[in-house]
């Protein structure tokens, strides 16, 4: 019997979407926007108004309290799960490369989580690649709201930022009480965070780093869940929407590294 599972593809504009019903095409920061066509994420309880600071996050909160799918994924126009080979994610179009059900349904049936394949920074860690590209700030804020609020995860905070490289972009599959655990232990961080750091100090671009924060939260309740209650988690790969200009990308990482220029625009 096939697992109820959905699929958010968080947007702000039209693109290619799969035409498998577990997926669902989600326009986030809908509120006040033109109609795509898409769902939006501005129904029922929702912090539509919010993204942009939050991102995709906006798309989280809304499937998490009004969704009632016994499984929930989160994706981007940007980036999609596949369990292609190399080869076939390098030669074959997006339309033939996305998680399909079935294969949803198989991983499932083995893995508790389903991440990305871990990014892995090499020559940073966690967070001096934050601190380089972004704001330290935002993390040790973070660390400070973690230390007052639920200190049992410090541990686990100070392991994960250490850590060379991560499970990235705000993408996983899991069941509804994971994604329950996850979000009663995340939004009211973030929530907190913003009342810590004003965004008013920081460009469009920098402004929207609570969805960027969150990345490495991920990851943290992750660890700390999984020390109690033992996960198996499965990293597959992902594949583009959009072409990546990597010589660009890799660049801004090593200037942001060398030369203390901080990111301005995403790649």
């Amino acid at each position: 019997m096939n697992k109820d599972i959905k699929i958010l593809i968080a947007t702000h504009k039209q693109h290619f979407m799969p035409s498998d019903e577990m997926y669902l095409p989600l326009h986030v920061g809908k509120l006040g926007k033109a109609d795509l066509g898409y769902q939006g994420d501005d129904s029922g309880d929702n912090i539509s108004i919010k993204n942009p600071n939050f991102c995709e996050l906006t798309g989280l909160y809304w499937a998490w309290k009004n969704l009632p799918n016994d499984y929930l994924g989160l994706i981007h126009y940007r980036r999609f799960f596949s369990v292609k080979n190399r080869a076939e994610r390098k030669n074959n179009p997006l339309e033939t490369l996305y998680l399909t059900n079935e294969e949803a349904n198989q991983l499932l049936s083995q893995y508790d989580v389903i991440v990305p394949s871990k990014r892995n920074y090499y020559i940073e860690t966690l967070y001096s690649h934050y601190a380089n590209t972004l704001h330290a700030e935002h993390l040790d804020v973070t660390r400070e709201i973690i230390a007052e609020k639920c200190s049992e995860y410090l541990a686990s905070f100070d392991a994960v930022i250490k850590q060379r490289s991560g499970y990235m972009f705000n993408m996983f599959i899991m069941s509804k009480a994971l994604v329950n655990d996850y979000c009663s232990w995340l939004f009211p961080i973030l929530f907190e965070l913003e009342k810590r750091i004003p965004t008013d100090q920081y460009s469009a671009f920098h402004a929207r780093f609570y969805g960027r924060v969150s990345e490495l939260l991920f990851n943290v309740w992750l660890k700390q869940y999984s020390q109690s209650n033992p996960l198996k988690v499965k990293a597959i790969p992902f594949v583009y929407g959009e072409k990546i200009n990597w010589l660009k990308k890799g660049t801004a990482f090593l200037v942001a590294k060398f030369f203390g220029k901080k990111y301005e625009k995403s790649f």
